[in-house]
């Protein structure tokens, strides 16, 4: 089935062991993990000539060059291949997936197809994860490749990747996500795979910070650390000097008192180190903005805090802006935009771009979209320098490319209509160029997996060279160090993992006493990116995801169930949009219910008096007669929601459709519900009216002094009764 390609050994013996078992390849960019891929594609379909071969990615662009590599190197009718994004409506999606044998597509369409039941895994004999490395938490791979192993006849999974990551705990969780059972991991250095890797010239480019950046960045450090002491006095950290040197360190911090709220603590000392802990983060993204990237962007930040305060309620805003030294950053700031002052690494961008570059590709890699414009501004002034920006979909300050336009981007950077590429994090996976001569870190990373994708674009197929330009004594240098060693972890843990890895495939079922094969369960579609959703699927539930204009989740014809998180649960308490749900749930089903997720405490999340809280817990419980039912997670409220349907439709059997109809009311609660619309006339006033008078018409006829004999009706409410019934309609 392959045309046009000869294997290169090390691909060989990577084939020889994904073919027979899940394997995690990690290979350096540029050595053809693509076509490893292309060759089990081709194995598999010999295997199982009925089944089909799905490819996922992060991106479109990346989906795309699958596309041409398999149009290059394989032997099947286009017609045969279909690519899935959110650009193809579902129904097309349903449609090729029925008609072709190799998909390639993006993982969150695909997720959504899974869910809704559009596509079916069964007979997929070969599935790929490219840019392995994301298959961590809420990812959409974790679920496709759980939902894989569950469900296919025959499963083969391959994970590629460049770089899995450095931390033990991370690289792990991919490998149990992905149910990988071998590693092949390749390095530049590999016998078998040294011969075909250019060489890379790896060159530091230091530049010396101003006085004046000095100055303002001493302003700054006094005023970050007056907020670690003040917390230190306060009792919740024993020393400031952990967390001078890292934002991981501040967020811990933040982590750590946010638990104490958690559990109830709401003492002064508590809340007032979550706002000085909020604001020291402030003052250390301030200094890492002026040492890695200039005068303009701390400026704008500064002048941004500084604006939010005038109208914000937030503490951590308005007393950041009170501080003297903060103060006196922002004027200085102000001093060097007004004299056009730049970061010395301007001047040595250019300069490495004349001396270096001229004429030739390169890619120069930012954190900061305002820094990339500014980069593209500046070298578009030199001569035989044309360069672009290239980021991501989000708009963010007018910026914003859409997939498309990114790889129109990308085709004219091959095709040489400009050759500077000043690209944020977007550029740094999977971008099919191969005659990148430079790139260029205008900032070092603290990231293994980002360092090495950068640092990849280049000496795909001849030499190429890595500039990285580092400001002097600032967290540049830090950063430079931390990916290093990074970087050296990860392929220490990795030889170590792939000598003795021993991963159980035994796949999580649902307790035996459940028997959930014939469980329906009716959501809203507006659920479908819930963990609770995912859950149900992986139990084998019947599942339809459907626009309800009332409750989330229906378990019956009868019960409709509402879910809220705990802060939403609050939120909607204390708005009153709770209240209105619940009588909608009353009116439209026999046995409404809410599940409350979480386990913060209900009574700290909102600044209120708990017995508010406990009011409107009463009101729906006992008013309205709806139970609330509280779940620890999405696991917890999954299982909640499988025993209740359960018990629903064994007590129900064959009246229970994937249609919901609303609740058949009778006479009384039909009466009930009138009366209760009347002003200031709840449910439990309703019944007493009833009962008193006899009947709805005779309620209609009373008199103010009739309807004052009812204890609870007094005269403003007795006048507004009858103005609503005897005032004429306009």
């Amino acid at each position: 089935m392959i045309k046009n390609f000869k294997p290169r050994l090390y691909q060989e013996a990577i084939f020889a062991k994904a073919a027979t078992k899940n394997t995690l390849v990690v290979l350096p960019t540029g050595l053809g993990k693509t076509n490893i891929f292309l060759m089990l594609a081709a194995h598999r379909l010999k295997q199982y000539p009925n089944s089909k071969i799905l490819l996922l990615g992060p991106t479109r662009p990346l989906i795309d060059q699958y596309y041409k590599v398999f149009t290059r190197h394989f032997e099947i009718d286009e017609k045969d291949m279909a690519i899935f994004t959110g650009f193809v409506k579902p129904q097309k999606r349903q449609e090729l997936w029925k008609s072709t044998k190799i998909i390639f597509s993006t993982p969150q369409g695909l997720e959504n197809d899974i869910i809704n039941n559009r596509i079916a895994l069964e007979d997929v004999s070969l599935l790929g994860f490219d840019e392995a490395h994301r298959a961590v938490g809420d990812y959409a791979y974790a679920f496709i490749a759980k939902q894989y192993e569950n469900r296919a006849k025959y499963p083969r999974i391959v994970a590629m990747t460049a770089s899995p990551g450095s931390e033990l705990e991370k690289i792990n969780e991919v490998l149990q996500n992905l149910f990988i059972e071998e590693i092949e991991i390749r390095t530049d250095k590999s016998q078998d795979v040294a011969k075909y890797v250019q060489e890379v010239e790896i060159n530091w480019a230091h530049v010396e910070l101003l006085e004046e950046f000095k100055k303002i960045l001493k302003y700054l450090d006094t005023c970050f650390k007056s907020k670690l002491t003040d917390i230190k006095n306060l009792g919740y950290i024993s020393s400031i000097m952990p967390y001078t040197r890292s934002k991981r360190d501040i967020l811990g911090l933040q982590a750590q008192l946010q638990g104490e709220i958690a559990k109830g603590n709401r003492d002064f000392e508590v809340l007032r180190s979550i706002s000085l802990a909020a604001e020291a983060l402030k003052i250390h993204h301030a200094s890492e903005l002026l040492e890695t990237q200039g005068v303009e962007p701390v400026y704008n930040y500064l002048t941004g805090i500084e604006n939010r305060a005038r109208t914000t309620k937030v503490k951590a805003v308005q007393n950041l802006v009170k501080d003297i030294n903060f103060r006196s950053a922002l004027i200085k700031t102000n001093t060097l935009m007004e004299k056009q002052i730049e970061h010395p690494k301007f001047a040595a961008l250019s300069k490495i771009i004349k001396e270096n570059v001229n004429g030739k590709k390169c890619i120069v890699f930012t954190q900061y979209r305002d820094t990339g414009i500014k980069i593209v501004n500046e070298l578009n002034k030199l001569q035989n320098a044309k360069a672009i920006l290239f980021v991501g979909q989000a708009k963010k300050n007018g910026t914003g490319l859409t997939q498309k336009k990114q790889i129109e981007i990308l085709n004219n950077f091959r095709n040489d209509e400009f050759n500077i590429l000043v690209s944020s994090s977007v550029g740094e996976e999977g971008l099919d160029i191969p005659s990148v001569d430079y790139v260029i870190f205008y900032e070092p990373i603290p990231s293994a997996i980002r360092q090495i994708q950068r640092r990849g674009r280049t000496a795909r197929q001849k030499k190429g060279k890595v500039i990285i330009l580092i400001a002097k004594e600032t967290r540049d240098e830090a950063y430079r160090w931390t990916a290093h060693h990074k970087e050296k972890r990860m392929y220490r843990t990795l030889q170590n993992l792939k000598s003795k890895l021993v991963l159980s495939r035994q796949n999580e079922r649902l307790e035996k006493y459940i028997p959930v094969s014939d469980v329906k369960i009716i959501a809203d579609v507006r659920e479908k990116g819930s963990g609770v959703i995912k859950e149900l699927i992986e139990h084998n539930v019947k599942l339809k995801l459907e626009t309800l204009p009332i409750a989330d989740y229906l378990c019956s014809k009868d019960c409709g169930i509402e879910f809220k998180t705990t802060e939403d649960f609050v939120d909607s308490l204390i708005d009153g949009r709770l209240l209105a749900q619940m009588r909608e749930l009353k009116k439209n089903f026999i046995k409404p219910l809410i599940i409350v997720e979480g386990t913060q405490d209900i009574y700290s999340i909102r600044n209120i008096h708990p017995n508010a809280i406990r009011g409107l817990l009463a009101t729906i419980a006992v008013s309205y007669s709806i139970p609330i039912i509280f779940t620890r997670n999405y696991k917890d409220t999954a299982s909640m929601l499988l025993i209740i349907a359960k018990r629903e439709q064994e007590d129900n059997k064959n009246n229970f459709s994937l249609h919901h109809s609303k609740k058949n009311q009778t006479l009384k609660s039909q009466q009930e519900y009138m009366v209760s619309s009347l002003p200031l006339v709840g449910p439990n006033l309703a019944k007493a009216l009833l009962e008193k008078f006899g009947s709805v018409k005779k309620i209609m006829n009373a008199s103010e002094k009739e309807l004052k004999k009812i204890e609870t009706i007094g005269d403003k409410k007795a006048k507004q009764i009858r103005d609503v019934i005897d005032s004429d309609y306009e």
